[in-house]
């Protein structure tokens, strides 16, 4: 059985994830739906017509895990989406597109896929569905809430980090040791 405060961080971070990409997306939704065509996993005219559902699905995936009686499907489908989101940026890195935007950052900021973005999506995908099992009827006290709003913030620090490092100063890294082992005589 899953403690209910694990539980509770898992499923709101969940929530704080997906609310936070479909209003990013919604934000510049023309942006988006070019970054979704880009995938080339529909045709062109349907992925052009059926983007807006993306964000839609996300803001409703949020709702879902934010509500205290959703504690078996919402994770489910957020686990779905972000398999589905992987298996995408996985199709493109074997077709050797690797240079197609994740759509995931800043439409700013063009950021590439890498494999790392597949693992991560896993990994998170394993959690929401960790947060599906059944949970211990222990009473939650303000001790836990804490411990949520805690977990939250330490845990979307950690978030940004890692996808910063990742996903922005790794890539420069190394393109960085190429021009200087170019440079060498």
């Amino acid at each position: 059985m899953l403690d209910p405060a694990i539980g509770h961080l898992i499923v709101q971070g969940g929530a704080l994830l997906f609310a936070s990409a479909g209003v990013h997306k919604l934000h510049d939704l023309a942006a988006f739906t070019e970054v979704f065509v880009g995938y080339c996993v529909l045709p062109q005219a349907a992925a052009r017509r059926m983007a807006w559902l993306i964000p839609c699905a996300e803001l409703a995936i949020a709702t879902g895990l934010a509500a205290e009686r959703n504690h078996r499907a919402a994770p489910f489908a957020a686990a779905g989406l972000l398999l589905a989101y992987g298996a995408g940026i996985a199709l493109n890195l074997a077709r050797g597109r690797r240079d197609l935007d994740c759509g995931c950052g800043s439409y700013r900021k063009r950021r590439p896929i890498a494999a790392w973005m597949v693992w991560r999506n896993m990994l998170l995908a394993t959690a929401l569905g960790l947060a599906a099992l059944p949970w211990s009827q222990r009473t939650v006290g303000l001790a836990d809430l804490l411990t949520v709003v805690g977990g939250l913030a330490a845990i979307a620090m950690l978030y940004m980090a890692v996808d910063r490092l990742l996903g922005e100063i790794m890539p420069k890294a190394r393109a960085m040791r190429g021009i200087a082992m170019r440079g060498t005589p």
